[in-house]
């Protein structure tokens, strides 16, 4: 985001559990998908927020479990945290917003008298959000109870019940849409409002997001019944808001596509990516050739000398590796090992992607590309800082003149 001097493209704001992330998916192929599309078409000149119920605690053991890309921006506690980058920087000014009418202990003091209610975790309570558990039959009563007794007391909150279990006492100017509303307007104080937002939910505490005006929406397949009837009531006459025929983040992408607000055929997607040079660009280079030698270890593509030849043809044979120990070669090492290392992760959960996508033009042909690679191989996961500077060549293709490597360490414990 920090990169960005203009509007962006497309803000894509989306809820994580069973919404970005689906926990139905063992192999997470539907969060590939849409990694893989952001990563070639999209980190250059657009925006990504996760907006989640998630504390930070949860939000960071959810990146260190799952293939996520680093969103530009955090929306966290279900709209009470705001942070932005990979350093997660708070935005202050929101935490201001909050203060008003809104004493956390006067909360606690008076859920205590609703014996239906069971305290969350302790990672769950936040500055400005009180959580916990409570019955679906039981629900309704105590949301009216607890209303009519914080308004006495003179605060001003807001009590959202989602998930059929969940129930969150936040101020009353919190919550995911409120905090988008808060973004939106940063940005056109600053001229920098995103030509377009696309926001993506799966359950009640995502309802706020649909209400934004302008926003373009979808409710994924798999969305619960709250979020369901919400719509129906409230906004089923909104042709900018879909329910998705897809579920999780494949579902986001189909919302992509039917309201066309840029490129939706994600590369995992096209059979011969190896000869797709229409879309050549450096950020759809790195992830082509990651998922390349993604497909070439698991041995889903023939052992050919062709597709070897393809491989191979993207570096340049003058060029340097720097390994992530520090040692350099020749880049022909690297070619050596794509040689040797077909179908060694044949059959093993192994997968390839890529993040933080970022290219600096040196020239009419030649870019300085860094990204982050992460390979995971069932519960194993390793990763590294990649440099590298690509050259177009007259055919359309890349030129890999030099890879410097260094280690990273597992995402979540860095955030």
């Amino acid at each position: 985001m920090a990169s960005l001097m203009s509007s962006a493209r497309l803000m894509i704001v989306s809820d994580l559990d069973h919404t970005m992330v689906d926990h139905h998916d063992a192999e997470n192929l539907s969060l590939l998908r849409f990694n893989a599309l952001w990563e070639a078409y999209y980190r250059r000149d657009s925006m990504l927020v996760f907006s989640t119920g998630r504390s930070p605690t949860l939000y960071k053991q959810l990146r260190m479990e799952k293939p996520m890309i680093t969103p530009d921006i955090t929306i966290m506690s279900v709209g009470t945290e705001i942070t932005f980058g990979k350093s997660m920087v708070p935005d202050d000014g929101w935490e201001e917003f909050l203060n008003q009418k809104w004493d956390r202990n006067i909360v606690i003091e008076e859920a205590s008298k609703c014996s239906e209610l069971t305290r969350q975790a302790v990672s769950e309570q936040r500055p400005h959000k009180v959580s916990f558990n409570i019955k679906k039959d039981k629900a309704q009563n105590v949301i009216e109870t607890l209303s009519e007794a914080l308004q006495k007391r003179g605060l001003d909150v807001k009590i959202i019940y989602s998930g059929g279990i969940d129930l969150d006492i936040l101020p009353q100017g919190a919550g995911k849409g409120q905090a988008l509303a808060y973004l939106l307007k940063k940005f056109e104080t600053e001229g920098k409002r995103p030509m377009n937002t696309l926001v993506c939910g799966d359950s009640g505490n995502d309802a706020d997001l649909f209400s934004i005006p302008g926003v373009y929406g979808v409710m994924v397949s798999n969305a619960q019944e709250e979020l369901l009837q919400w719509y129906a009531k409230n906004v089923k006459d909104n042709p900018k808001i879909i329910h998705a025929t897809e579920r999780c983040a494949s579902g986001i992408i189909q919302a992509i596509g039917h309201f066309k607000l840029g490129a939706n055929l994600t590369p995992r997607d096209v059979p011969d990516i190896a000869k797709d040079v229409k879309n050549a660009s450096p950020g759809h280079e790195i992830v082509k050739f990651n998922l390349l030698s993604e497909k070439w270890r698991r041995a889903e593509v023939e052992k050919s000398e062709q597709f070897l030849a393809d491989l191979e043809a993207a570096y340049d044979p003058s060029g340097t590796f720097i390994h992530p120990s520090g040692s350099e070669h020749g880049i022909g090492e690297l070619v050596k090992f794509l040689r040797e290392s077909y179908g060694d992760k044949q059959g093993k959960q192994y997968r390839i992607w890529v993040d933080r996508v970022l290219a600096t033009e040196l020239s009419s042909d030649a870019w300085l590309v860094k990204f982050d690679m992460w390979e995971s191989c069932g519960e194993t996961r390793q990763g590294c800082v990649n440099t590298v500077i690509l050259r177009k060549k007259e055919s359309g293709q890349f030129s890999w003149v030099h890879v410097h490597q260094t280690k990273l360490d597992q995402p979540g414990k860095d955030a």
